[in-house]
């Protein structure tokens, strides 16, 4: 049964890859590879594992959970979860990682809030022999051999692709006059935050100067001065990036208000779902998103789904949080068996009003 139910998601996903060939909508990744190294998986014992997500915030991380129940199912094995109150509870998070460590289990996931924050604690890992699989965002500078396997969206693709999109809805607005355009990013030190943040960033100066147009930019000092191909002084657009004190919807929203009450506003990006709902939260009492302002937000959940819905948002780039849980659960039986791994990279998909009901597109959008 478990080969079956696994044979069964790895059609589903290499279908997906092929259903939509235009590049506002296409698939950010090739999971073929990084897949098919589970194909067989059996467990060799019945593992326990131990998994530290950012936080239970947002239902982002619910939806990965359930990726985890469904493969602990097939495989026979077990894992407890836990996180800090937020996501912005950084020694909270670390002090939880070097528990589990401690504890030496199997092996831990590991969804890490600060990704410069755990090194230590990934070279005990690495000094008591317990495998970690990292998930949701990758860590730069991991020490050698702690990270056995990473399963994350491609996120400066899925920048990118919500920079294409966004700017081809408001370009023609641009050439007049200065316009700006905000970027909302719940952190600047989660690694697939800043390359998301960077990708929507990085692609939107790269449109720009390809029409003629020169960006300046705004706000955060890590996104200003990591972005490429900025200018200094007057330019046809002002990217503002604003980053909150905490990662919450309420600072979010503060951050989101600010831009919106500037009158050369013309667009704004919310850069995951706690970004993207504060986005919208700022809007409710000043009603210009999908009006005179075009709004653009990541993954899902029941206000961003509605929001695409009925215009409010002109889309979103959806990713898949119940397969990267899903895979990273294979990833840590594959690891506690003593195999050798590869990356997984998992889907992600631009979707609006038009596509969201697709079948490759609808089982990523969780309330």
């Amino acid at each position: 049964m478990k080969k079956k139910v696994l044979a069964i998601m790895m059609g589903a996903i290499l279908a997906a890859s092929a259903v939509i060939p235009t590049f506002a909508a296409e698939n950010l990744s090739d999971t073929t590879e990084g897949v098919a190294q589970f194909e067989g998986l059996t467990a060799d014992e019945a593992y326990d594992f131990l998994i530290v997500v950012k936080s239970f915030q947002s239902t982002y991380w619910q939806a990965a959970l359930k990726g985890m129940d469904q493969a602990a199912e097939e495989l026979g094995v077990t894992y407890s979860a836990q996180g800090p109150a937020s996501e912005s509870d950084i020694a909270d998070q670390v002090n939880m990682l070097n528990s589990a460590i401690n504890g030496a289990p199997a092996g831990v996931g590991l969804a890490a809030c600060d990704t410069s924050s755990v090194l230590e604690s990934l070279q005990a890992a690495v000094d008591a022999g317990v495998p970690i699989v990292a998930f949701d965002t990758g860590i730069a500078d991991a020490p050698e051999g702690s990270v056995v396997c990473t399963v994350v969206t491609d996120n400066t693709a899925a920048g990118e692709v919500a920079a294409v999109n966004l700017y081809e809805a408001v370009k023609d607005q641009i050439g007049d006059g200065p316009v700006r355009i905000g970027e909302i990013n719940q952190d600047n030190y989660a690694l697939n935050i800043q390359q998301r943040g960077l990708g929507f960033i990085n692609k939107l100066i790269e449109l720009a100067a390809a029409d003629g147009y020169t960006v300046a930019m705004e706000g955060n000092e890590f996104y200003v001065n990591a972005a490429e191909g900025a200018v200094e002084g007057d330019a046809d657009i002002i990217l503002e990036v604003r980053v909150p004190a905490q990662t919450t919807v309420d600072l979010c929203s503060t951050e989101a208000g600010t831009i919106l009450d500037k009158e050369d506003t013309i667009a704004v990006f919310g850069s995951n779902q706690t970004a993207a709902e504060g986005l919208l939260v700022a809007n409710d009492n000043r009603e210009v998103l999908g009006d005179t302002v075009v709004g653009v937000g990541f993954d899902a959940g029941t206000s961003i789904k509605a929001a695409v819905e009925d215009g409010t948002f002109l889309g979103a780039v959806t990713q898949s949080p119940l397969m990267m849980g899903y895979y990273c659960i294979y990833a840590l039986t594959a690891a506690a068996n003593g195999q050798e791994l590869i990356d997984v990279p998992t889907d992600g998909y631009w979707y609006n009003a038009e596509n969201m009901t697709d079948e490759s597109i609808a089982p990523n959008l969780y309330d």
